[in-house]
């Protein structure tokens, strides 16, 4: 009889909740509404002890024994369809090194920031308090939900909580969220994307009438009010939550304000059609000494803006439906790395476009934000090529930029670093501290904002395909590897599938398939661009593969204990760079000489502190490798995956090359002078050099200059 009762509870919270939402411009449409009680209506099928409550809202309890499947939201109409479709949050979890990244993470500085650092912790204006109101705490948030919500951790999940229920329970009468001293547009976008992220792991049924009243709010608002400055130039952040909260209750309100956004917000495309920043941005051109900072012309060339702009054109053709707005960001990713791209797969910015010498930098908040534009991108335009953009950043600039422990992180990190050091060289507009490792090195956004890359990450592993309002084409894709586990539904049965592999360090992929019943679907895979000579087996028996830089699909009626394996050849490869140097790449990874270090404690920062790292050993090395067959000329080792795969002492893969010492390239103010152009000619012996993944050396040479032949 109790649990009777608590389903009729249920469903009349659920009939409560369309009723005031219907009172507001038709919030929920009759189909949205019968959606809902059919997702309860599943609810009740699993056992009592699976539904909790929070703040008077239905909740699944987490649980490894018995998983929920939670249907795919799709676009509705009138927007474009998008290619592929995220699966709803919590249905792809980590396992393997990634699990244990995600620990790792959750045990440094992302588990504890709040107890060390002022901005985000109990006096946060985020919590009520008379500390920072702006964008740090909504930053910190982003990163946390996923976190403690993939990990299912108790300690992250309640410390969460305590900010999205000050969100949630201090909306002014206006509908205004957020401390009421700062009334800028920009945090609440990164706010809104918290609560969406929020609401999809825990149904909590205060998040959708928040948002429709803030939304409703900022539109009346917005023509006096309008976009400025961050808000201006990263309203495509937002837009994301419009789409999301449009696809969720169908009130016709958010296309007239997405249309407003995009009317008010800067137009990248438009930048990007015609690129004009090809050079390597000064302090005096943006005439950051005479206050312009946040003039168009800084804001149009800071690093993280670009970073966040590139998923602009897609997210935006969504609304638009038109082809070229969907393709803008292949051209844009293009441009930036004719002009200002690094081997480590990210583009310069420290911290505005800074060139193309690997001695320049890339701003962290830069990572994380690429990142999440490329994993929107990648779903909604379905070009494989941003899969391989993702996981080169993923496994190279992400864990490249962080101590092992995750207790200290730089704001620059630089391909060719060779020390860590209080020397304003070579950033553009950045100061001193900015390749140190701590807490927060130069300024504070990234201490706050880095939290999503690793979390955001595991949620775009695998995608459903398939049309827009016909379940019964749909399929599943993996869409970028690494170990994991996915409990979806797909033609209505549910699908397990675990995925075991040491890639990116590893080629072979596997692939155990268990769907509840027999079902036939297509399953997807993405056969990088430099993955030539790719085979994929299913139960034993070979299939066919499609060529390097598209997908190879799988369509069969798939039964419990399918097993797919797929074996990626990692032939070590070159690219080349600035001045003609070369960089040696094995499957999305890029490897570096790693330099001795000596660390040097600045200073201590409550629970962890503050890092110089000087080189204990010689790094101006030129590389004697055949350019046209290079894996004559490398020796390639391999060992076991381990938990802590990124660290140098447990890389389970270690390139040999021969190399001879080139005297004449040195360091000034403790930064690698430009690379000399290749080739080069060096006197000195030659010697055997060892290479380790990028992200493993905290001291690096990535870009070696060629010796001649």
């Amino acid at each position: 009889m109790r649990r009777k009762s608590v389903l009729c509870n249920i469903a009349a919270n659920v009939t409560q909740e369309s009723n005031v939402l219907s009172s507001t411009r038709s919030f929920s449409t009759r189909r949205h509404f019968l959606n809902r009680l059919g997702f309860f209506s599943l609810m009740s099928s699993f056992p009592f002890s699976r539904l909790v409550f929070s703040s008077g809202a239905p909740v699944l309890a987490s649980s490894p024994a018995l998983p929920v499947t939670i249907p795919v939201v799709k676009n509705r109409a009138p927007l474009a369809p998008s290619v592929f479709h995220f699966l709803s949050l919590g249905s792809v979890r980590p396992s393997g090194w990634l699990k244990a990244q995600l620990r790792t993470q959750a045990d440094g500085l992302s588990g504890h920031l709040d107890e060390t650092w002022a901005d985000v912790g109990p006096d946060s204006g985020w919590l009520g308090g008379k500390g920072e109101s702006w964008e740090r705490g909504p930053y910190y948030l982003d990163g946390l939900v996923p976190l403690a919500y993939l990990l299912n951790d108790a300690r992250l999940k309640a410390k969460a909580q305590r900010y999205i229920d000050w969100t949630l329970d201090h909306q002014a009468p206006s509908g205004m969220i957020g401390p009421s001293t700062n009334d800028d547009w920009w945090p609440r976008f990164v706010i809104l994307k918290a609560l969406t992220q929020y609401q999809e792991f825990t149904g909590d049924s205060r998040v959708i009438p928040l948002m429709d009243k803030y939304l409703r709010y900022q539109l009346s608002q917005l023509p006096q009010k309008p976009l400025r400055d961050w808000s201006k130039f990263r309203w495509q952040d937002e837009l994301l939550s419009v789409i999301w909260l449009y696809n969720r209750t169908g009130s016709s309100y958010l296309l007239e304000l997405a249309q407003l956004l995009r009317k008010q917000g800067y137009d990248w495309m438009a930048q990007f059609a015609d690129f004009r920043y090809t050079q390597r941005i000064t302090a005096e051109y943006i005439k950051l000494e005479k206050g312009e900072g946040l003039k168009d012309l800084a804001l149009a060339t800071h690093g993280v803006n670009n970073g966040q702009a590139i998923k602009t054109g897609p997210v935006w053709s969504q609304v638009s439906g038109s082809g070229a707005d969907r393709d803008a960001v292949l051209r844009m990713i293009s441009e930036l790395n004719k002009y200002h791209g690094l081997p480590n797969g990210m583009f310069s910015c420290d911290e505005h476009l800074a060139g193309l010498d690997p001695s320049q930098g890339s701003e962290l908040c830069t990572v994380v934000e690429y990142m999440f534009s490329l994993e929107h991108s990648l779903a909604i335009v379905g070009d494989p090529s941003l899969g391989d953009r993702l996981e080169q950043l993923a496994f190279n600039a992400l864990p490249g930029t962080f101590t092992d422990d995750m207790w200290a992180h730089q704001y620059n990190q630089e391909p060719n670093q060779v020390e860590c050091s209080l020397h304003r060289k070579p950033w553009t507009t950045d100061g001193p501290e900015s390749n140190l490792y701590g807490l927060e090195p130069n300024f504070g956004c990234c201490a706050a904002n880095f939290h999503q890359g690793w979390p955001k990450f595991v949620a775009s592993l695998f995608m459903l395909s398939g049309a827009q309002d016909d379940a019964a084409k749909d399929g599943l894709v993996a869409a970028v590897y690494a170990p994991c586990e996915v409990h979806t539904e797909v033609r209505g049965i549910a699908v397990h599938i675990v995925e075991e592999t040491g890639y990116p360090f590893q080629g072979s992929v596997r692939f155990t398939v268990n769907p509840a019943a027999p079902v036939s679907f297509p399953l997807q895979f993405r056969i990088p661009a430099w993955a030539a000579g790719t085979t994929i087996h299913i139960n034993g028996q070979s299939a066919p593969v499609s060529k390097p830089g598209s997908f190879a699909t799988v369509e069969r009626t798939w039964k419990a204990g399918d097993r797919v394996e797929i074996i990626f050849p990692m032939t070590p490869r070159i690219s080349r760079w600035f001045h003609d140097s070369i960089a040696i790449e094995r499957g999305p990874l890029v490897f570096s000489h790693n330099v001795g270090e000596s660390w040097v404690k600045l200073r201590d920062r409550g629970m962890t502190a503050d890092w110089q790292v000087y080189p204990t050993s010689q790094w101006n090395y030129a590389l004697n490798v055949d350019a046209d067959a290079p894996a004559k000329s490398i020796t390639v080792s391999e060992s076991e995956v381990g938990e802590g795969p990124f660290a140098s002492r447990h890389t389970p893969v270690r390139l040999s090359v021969k190399a001879r010492k080139l005297n004449d390239w040195r360091a000034e103010d403790g930064v690698a002078n430009p690379l000399p152009q290749s080739p080069v000619v060096s006197d000195e012996p030659e010697e055997t050099i060892t290479l380790i993944p990028y992200a493993a050396a905290k001291l690096r040479i990535t870009a070696f200059p060629k010796c001649k032949s």
